[in-house]
C-alpha cells in the first residue's frame, strides 16, 4: 500500500510539472513546441496504459535505457497523467481573461511573474476538481503496474492469492483498501482546495 501511495503521489507531482510546462508550451509556445506537445498528448491519450508501461519497461532497454520495475512504473504513470492533465490545465489557462494579463504587464510584472501569479494559480483553481478526479483515477490505474513486477498493492494481493488460493477474501480486502485510499485522497484534496484556493473570485 505504501508503494502504491508513493507511486501515486510521485506521479501526481511530476505529472503536474509536466502538464504545466506542456500547457504553457501549447498555449504560448512557438509552433514546433505546440506540435511536439500535441503529438505527445495524442500518442498517450490514444494508446492503452498497459502498452505504454510495457514499452517503457520492456522496449526502452533495446535503446540502452533500463529502469527498475518501480521506477518504470513511476515514469509510465507520470507520462500518462501528464498528457491528460495538460489538456485540463490548458483549458484553465485559456479561461483567464486577456485583460488580467494586460493589467499585469501594465504593472511592470515580468512574463514569468505574470504566468505564475496571474495565469497559473487562477487556472488551477478553475480546473482543480477535474484535476483531482484525474489524480484519483491515476491512483486506481496504478494497479496495472503489477504486470511488470512493481511491488504495489495489487502485486502484493496477487502474491498472497497465489500462495493461499483465497481469491475472494484477498481481492475483497484489496478492493476495500483501494476504496479507502480513493476516499482518503478525495478528502485530502478537499482540504488542499480550502487552504490553497480560499480567496474571493475576481468580479
Amino acid at each position: 500500500m505504501l508503494v502504491t501511495i508513493e507511486l501515486s503521489f510521485g506521479a501526481m507531482l511530476l505529472g503536474t510539472v509536466v502538464a504545466i510546462a506542456c500547457a504553457a508550451g501549447k498555449t504560448g509556445g512557438p509552433a514546433p513546441v505546440r506540435w511536439l506537445v500535441d503529438a505527445y498528448i495524442e500518442i498517450i491519450r490514444n494508446t492503452p496504459f498497459l502498452i505504454q508501461i510495457f514499452f517503457i519497461f520492456f522496449g526502452l532497454p533495446a535503446l540502452g535505457i533500463r529502469f527498475s520495475p518501480n521506477t518504470a512504473a513511476l515514469v509510465a504513470l507520470t507520462v500518462n497523467v501528464g498528457a491528460y492533465a495538460t489538456e485540463i490545465i490548458r483549458a484553465g489557462i485559456e479561461s483567464i481573461q486577456k485583460g488580467q494579463v494586460e493589467a499585469g504587464t501594465a504593472l511592470g510584472l515580468k512574463r514569468v511573474q505574470i504566468f505564475r501569479y496571474i495565469v497559473v494559480k487562477p487556472a488551477l483553481r478553475t480546473v482543480y476538481p477535474a484535476l483531482t478526479s484525474q489524480f484519483i483515477y491515476l491512483m486506481l490505474t496504478s494497479s496495472v503496474v503489477s504486470v511488470i513486477s512493481a511491488t504495489d498493492l495489487a502485486a502484493a494481493g496477487n502474491d498472497i492469492q497465489s500462495q493461499t488460493f483465497a481469491s475472494f477474501e484477498v481481492y475483497l480486502v484489496i478492493t476495500g483498501i483501494y476504496l479507502v485510499l480513493a476516499v482518503g485522497l478525495s478528502g485530502l484534496f478537499s482540504v488542499i482546495e480550502r487552504l490553497a484556493f480560499n480567496y474571493p473570485l475576481s468580479r
